[in-house]
């Protein structure tokens, strides 16, 4: 009778500590990670507003640097990432961690790298790379064009673009704030300049910019943004997983939201759009 009720005793032990190792699980915060840079930090904050208000599971935000965030999800100390450029933009990144990620989908594709001018300067003087060649080209933008993070892979690819072009400039290394304030003071006195930039990206909603033809592809072609997970994520959480696998924004949508954004705040941006797009939302949640 003793053995008997100690088989049963632990047979409880053991099913009542799988069921607080589950529960444990599922009230482990997700880590989601993000770089500084407008478009992932609305996706992000979208994904993790809808991972607690509809699955009901915490979320803990991790901002940092490309590289570091690549890192930590190849380690599993971050959850996911839902910035992947690729194929060409962080390809020396992904090619590191292929191996120790999985990809859960796309989160927006036909995305755009290059360099842009205010559109008050005539395309006879600048509709080009090479011509920023020209001496007077050169002498108006003082040989200098205006970069972002020195860990970004557009910064890598425009490293590379002056190069190949044979350029006599300096790229400006900076951040994603710091390009954004030359854009905004050079338009405001309308001062010439030529600045890495993408799309998507709110900036184009505000000012009048226009992209410059690149004849030698050396900034790249179409990107498409792809969301990482660590290995194991999939079993562990697997309603996140297949939320974050079925989400995807048009390009025009996301632009207007992170608009929207600038004007107000992420998290009234992130509300705004829920709101406006409940079929969409439903589609990802899989009601």
């Amino acid at each position: 009778m003793f053995k008997a009720l100690t088989r049963i005793g632990l047979a409880a032990l053991v099913a009542g500590g799988m069921a607080t190792s589950a529960f444990a699980q599922d009230n482990k915060p997700v880590k989601l990670g993000w770089a500084a840079w407008s478009d992932a930090e609305f996706v992000t904050k979208l994904a993790a507003k809808l991972i607690q208000d509809k699955l009901g599971q915490k979320v803990e935000l991790v901002q940092t640097d490309v590289a570091p965030l690549y890192q930590g999800v190849s380690r599993g100390d971050i959850d996911a990432m839902m910035m992947a450029w690729l194929p060409e933009t962080h390809a020396d990144y992904f090619k590191r961690v292929e191996s120790k990620v999985d990809t859960l989908g796309t989160i927006y594709d036909g995305a755009k790298l290059g360099w842009v001018v205010p559109q008050y300067i005539p395309e006879s003087e600048i509709g080009s790379i090479e011509d920023l060649k020209k001496d007077e080209v050169k002498q108006k933008l003082g040989g200098t064009i205006q970069g972002i993070d020195p860990g970004a892979g557009l910064t890598r690819l425009s490293e590379q673009a002056i190069k190949d072009y044979g350029l006599d400039y300096k790229l400006q290394i900076s951040s994603e704030a710091g390009m954004l304030t030359t854009v905004d003071r050079s338009m405001r006195s309308e001062k010439w300049f030529v600045a890495t930039a993408w799309s998507p990206h709110w900036m184009f909603g505000k000012y009048k910019l226009r992209y410059i033809d690149d004849p030698k592809g050396s900034l790249g072609k179409a990107e498409h943004i792809d969301i990482l997970a660590r290995k194991g994520f999939k079993e562990d959480n697997p309603k996140v997983a297949e939320l974050l696998s079925r989400m995807n924004l048009p390009i025009p949508e996301l632009e207007a939201a992170m608009f929207d954004a600038q004007e107000t705040s992420y998290d009234k941006a992130v509300d705004k759009y829920i709101a406006d797009h409940p079929d969409r939302v439903k589609e990802w949640l899989g009601e």
